[in-house]
């Protein structure tokens, strides 16, 4: 609480000597309720199925002028029961998830730096993990140029684990270093951006220590989109190259493409593909790795929401291909249903004795609005399993995999302060 105010009486402060100035603090807490019994995985048998509360609960200062935005968000993210009633030491998961300033240096010319979420496009490469609770953020500097005919921005971070005094071995699981640009154009019925990034991951020796490096993969990529009438169509084409941490040559490819149809005031359809290169019988050989992967995006968004692919696993495996179908419907405008199918195949061998289907999945969501600052949401997924995941998952049991949830957000405004020079 004494910091809380303490933030508010620093800016408030510093807002009374500009001629424009906003300040807002908001908050969310999100408690979400699972049934697991066969996500991210192939269920075992002779084990129970997990259920549990995670909570995530932010609080959220935001003070803008005209040369500065500065943000700053707290977050702490547990699980009910996983800190004792009488709490002696602080063993919660307290955490700053964001904590930039963003300051204008020429017109259309500003500087962006400390922690901040990093979201590009679709979130396809860049996104903010928003599903997890507690969401990914980056320690990093970005240059933005942005006049109106397009947007371009150079991002840099350098990682470390602490102040030294020798050495620069990076432990934390994180990357060492990346820079990358993006390029984003907009037209009348087309927009496109274009991503390239260079991305460092520390090696660490544990026998000989010379032999401690950086190794950098590049990742090249396009975002399209375009609307025609009431169709909607978007595609994603990446390629990387580069090293990957086992120091193989990388050399692996992203393709996707969505069409969205707009049946109806109320229904929205959609049909996509995508596909991203793997490595034959599921791992590099000979030195070459043949495996895309999608790095800091969103990944809970794509490729079904039981997670059996690129979310903590399935990385430098047979690759996926992914032919889905989806259908929104909005019965008004606090309630809606999606319903989305999803069939999936390696995109090489798998091994000669089975074939490259890796199951079909189906999963249904519902959202309602209960008031301004409060919202329900619920789902269910099943996946259907076959002979080809189960030999890469390596669990032959044959179990049903099935996972549900419910999640209510809540995320008030709690306070909006605003003064401006009606002379300027």
């Amino acid at each position: 609480m004494n910091f809380s105010k303490s933030v508010f009486l620093v800016i408030l402060f510093f807002g009374l000597t500009n001629s424009y100035a906003q300040f807002t603090v908001d908050a969310e807490l999100r408690p979400r309720f699972e049934f697991r019994h066969g996500y991210k995985t192939l269920f075992p048998n002779d084990v129970e199925p997990a259920a549990f509360v995670s909570q995530r609960t932010r609080l959220n200062f935001g003070y803008k002028t005209e040369k500065l935005h500065f943000y700053l968000s707290t977050q702490d993210v547990r699980v009910w029961g996983d800190v004792p009633q009488l709490n002696v030491a602080d063993q919660n998961g307290f955490s700053l998830h964001q904590a930039w300033a963003e300051i204008e240096l020429v017109n259309e010319l500003s500087l962006k730096l400390g922690r901040q979420e990093i979201v590009y496009d679709d979130q396809r490469f860049f996104g903010n993990v928003g599903w997890a609770q507690q969401a990914r953020s980056h320690d990093a500097a970005i240059v933005k140029f942005e006049p109106k005919y397009m947007k371009l921005h150079f991002g840099a971070a350098y990682n470390q684990d602490g102040e030294t005094l020798t050495g620069n071995i990076l432990k934390t699981n994180t990357y060492k270093s990346l820079q990358y640009v993006w390029l984003h154009k907009d037209w009348e019925q087309f927009s496109a951006s274009f991503l390239l990034l260079n991305n460092g991951l520390q090696f660490i020796d544990e026998i000989d220590e010379t032999k401690n490096d950086t190794r950098y993969s590049q990742t090249a990529g396009l975002h399209l989109k375009a609307k025609m009438n009431k169709f909607n169509f978007v595609s994603n084409l990446y390629y990387q190259l580069g090293k990957d941490i086992s120091d193989n040559d990388l050399s692996g490819y992203l393709l996707s493409l969505e069409a969205n149809y707009e049946a109806t005031e109320n229904l929205k359809i959609g049909l996509g593909s995508e596909l991203q290169s793997g490595n034959k019988y599921g791992k590099p050989t000979d030195g070459k790795n043949k495996a895309f992967n999608p790095l800091y995006g969103t990944n809970h968004k794509f490729n079904g929401f039981m997670d059996y692919f690129y979310v903590g696993n399935h990385i430098n495996n047979v690759g996926l291909i992914d032919f889905y179908g989806n259908a929104k419907y909005t019965f008004n405008s606090k309630l809606n249903l999606n319903l989305a199918a999803h069939q999936f195949f390696a995109a090489t061998t798998i091994n000669d004795e089975v074939s490259e289907n890796l199951g079909f999945e189906m999963d249904l969501v519902t959202s309602y609005k209960l008031s301004e600052f409060v919202g329900v949401q619920a789902g269910y997924s099943q996946f259907f399993a076959s002979k080809g995941i189960e030999t890469v998952k390596n669990n032959f049991d044959g179990n049903t995999n099935n996972w549900a949830w419910l999640m209510l957000t809540i995320d008030p405004v709690l306070f909006t302060w605003q003064k401006s020079d009606s002379k300027n």
